[in-house]
């Protein structure tokens, strides 16, 4: 009992300390804007245990005060880049690929802009294809349902 309540005034601590940094980095006017976990899941509609599966996955590395995630506005564009890339169907392996090209200080934005020029031309042209072959089996579905309706209204 004692060592719960030991943790969880630890944790609150942890926690206080966390937001102290965040309100005198603002306080300070820092250029970098920072955010909690809380900030990002609101921001994007998800829920911290996959902001954390980003971190786990090495996509996401956020700062930390006292165990608490502090996100820089870096990593708030990584994350927006991740979700943006999970809707288009990229695997997180190529999603990791295109965010290291980046580089530490954007050095590597024309290696990562070529990558993804390579990356949607490939999605285009599979999706083009499945377009043609979805127009051809419409096509057919409705020579098919044409004769179907003709028998029916010939009756």
């Amino acid at each position: 009992m004692a060592e719960t309540l030991v943790r969880k005034r630890a944790a609150a601590a942890a926690a206080h300390d966390a937001h102290a940094a965040v309100a005198e980095h603002h306080n300070n006017g820092a250029a970098d804007e920072l955010y909690g976990i809380g900030d990002l899941c609101h921001e994007f509609g998800i829920t911290a245990r996959a902001v954390r599966f980003y971190e786990d996955k090495g996509l996401l590395k956020p700062r930390r005060v006292n165990n608490t995630r502090i996100y820089t506005r870096r990593d708030r564009t990584r994350l927006a880049l991740i979700l943006r890339s999970k809707a288009i169907g990229a695997p997180l392996s190529e999603i990791k690929t295109f965010l290291e090209l980046y580089g530490s200080h954007g050095e590597g934005r024309e290696k990562q802009a070529r990558w993804v020029l390579a990356r949607t031309d490939k999605a285009i042209a599979q999706l083009e294809a499945k377009r043609a072959h979805i127009d051809a089996t419409l096509a057919e579905l409705r020579v098919i349902n044409d004769a179907c309706r003709r028998t029916v209204n010939a009756k």
